[in-house]
C-alpha cells in the first residue's frame, strides 16, 4: 500500500465534512452579515397592481375601503425595536388615494440575513428575547421578502386582508423562525 493514499474511511469522513460545511454555508449564509442592501422608495401616490393571493387561514377576507381620498393617509404607525438583531426605523400603515394599503418602512437599519420577510401580525410586540418568536404563534400575513436591510421601502397589503385583525409588523427571518425587529402599530 502506498503512503499517500487515503483509506475508504478517511475518504468517507472527508466527503461528509465537505458536505456538512456546504449545507451549513447554504443554511446560515454568514456572508450576508457583511452585505448591506439599501433601498430608497418614495411613498407611492397609487398602489401598483399586484396579484391578490387566495385567502388562507392567516388572511381573513374583508373588502378594503375603496372611497377615494385626496392623498395617502397614515392610519397607524410605530417605531421598530430590536429583537434577534439590532433594528431601528419606523413603520407606517398607509391608505393610498385609490383605497389600497401599504406598509411603509422608513429609515430601516437592521442586519441582513437569509430569508427575511415583512410580516403584518396580530402578536403584541415584546422587548428582548421574549419577543423573538411570538409572531408566528397567531395570525400573520407575509407581505413579501425584505427588499433591503437599510432604507425606506413599501410593501403592498393584499386587498383581502382585514386590517383590523393586525396590530404589529415584524422583520421576520423565515429560515430560523425569529424576529429581527418589530413595531407595534398605534392609530395615527
Amino acid at each position: 500500500m502506498g503512503r499517500g493514499r487515503l483509506g475508504p474511511l478517511a475518504v468517507g469522513v472527508l466527503v461528509a465534512v465537505v458536505a456538512g460545511v456546504g449545507v451549513g454555508l447554504y443554511w446560515f449564509q454568514p456572508w450576508k452579515l457583511w452585505q448591506d442592501e439599501t433601498v430608497t422608495e418614495s411613498l407611492p401616490a397609487v398602489a401598483e397592481p399586484t396579484g391578490t393571493p387566495a385567502a388562507t387561514p392567516d388572511t381573513a377576507s374583508s373588502p378594503s375601503p375603496s372611497a377615494p381620498v385626496s392623498g395617502p393617509v397614515t392610519l397607524a404607525s410605530g417605531d421598530l425595536i430590536s429583537h434577534e438583531h439590532t433594528t431601528s426605523g419606523s413603520v407606517k400603515l398607509v391608505r393610498l388615494a385609490d383605497g389600497a394599503h401599504v406598509v411603509r418602512l422608513e429609515n430601516l437599519d437592521t442586519s441582513n440575513g437569509p430569508d427575511l420577510r415583512v410580516w403584518l401580525t396580530d402578536a403584541p410586540v415584546k422587548e428582548g428575547q421574549a419577543g423573538w418568536h411570538v409572531f408566528d404563534d397567531g395570525a400573520h400575513v407575509s407581505l413579501g421578502k425584505l427588499k433591503g436591510n437599510k432604507g425606506s421601502q413599501n410593501y403592498a397589503v393584499p386587498e383581502n386582508v382585514d386590517l383590523s385583525r393586525y396590530s404589529s409588523v415584524s422583520i421576520w427571518c423565515d429560515r430560523f423562525d425569529v424576529s429581527f425587529g418589530a413595531a407595534e402599530l398605534a392609530d395615527a
